[in-house]
């Protein structure tokens, strides 16, 4: 199930992704990337969301780090063009803009929580911190496009907030 979600991104990006101008957001893809991987490496044994996959697709996408990978080098490349190749210009615009993203991230979890039980969440995280992450995910690519600088400073106190936060045991 998570190749044929993928697959939709993919023919998303195809068609409305900026792909002309791909090198201005290849270092965003690149944070969104690292950003995921980050995650990966310090809640390997403390995730908070954990994807799964069908009986169908089980023997593609054996386990959460398979699904997280294809998601990082299929879905957020492909969003990433869209996302940032699309964007308004007037501040309401793009406003609204990013609330679509955080919404269209946010509903996609919700169907394969609630429904496809393609993701569980674990260790207190609930639909509620998948919207605010999602809003603070978008913002933060919006920043980093603009001024990547100043979105690797200000990431640092929004992960130790999260690492904290929902005690995350790093050793």
């Amino acid at each position: 199930m998570h190749i044929l979600f993928n697959s939709l991104f993919l023919i998303a990006g195809l068609k409305w992704g900026d792909w002309r101008n791909w090198s201005q957001y290849h270092s965003t893809i690149l944070f969104f990337w690292f950003g995921d991987l980050l995650y990966n490496f310090l809640c390997k044994n403390y995730l908070m969301w954990e994807y799964k996959e069908t009986m169908f697709g089980q023997h593609l996408l054996p386990n959460h780090l398979t699904v997280s990978l294809l998601i990082m080098f299929v879905a957020y490349p492909a969003s990433v063009l869209i996302y940032l190749g699309n964007l308004p210009e007037t501040t309401m615009k793009k406003a609204l803009w990013l609330l679509f993203w955080v919404t269209l991230f946010s509903l996609v979890e919700y169907i394969n929580l609630h429904y496809l039980d393609l993701i569980e969440h674990h260790h207190g995280w609930t639909m509620a911190w998948s919207v605010i992450f999602n809003l603070l995910v978008f913002f933060m690519l919006l920043l980093h496009y603009k001024y990547p600088i100043v979105a690797l400073i200000l990431s640092i106190p929004i992960i130790l907030f999260f690492v904290m936060y929902f005690k995350v045991p790093i050793y």
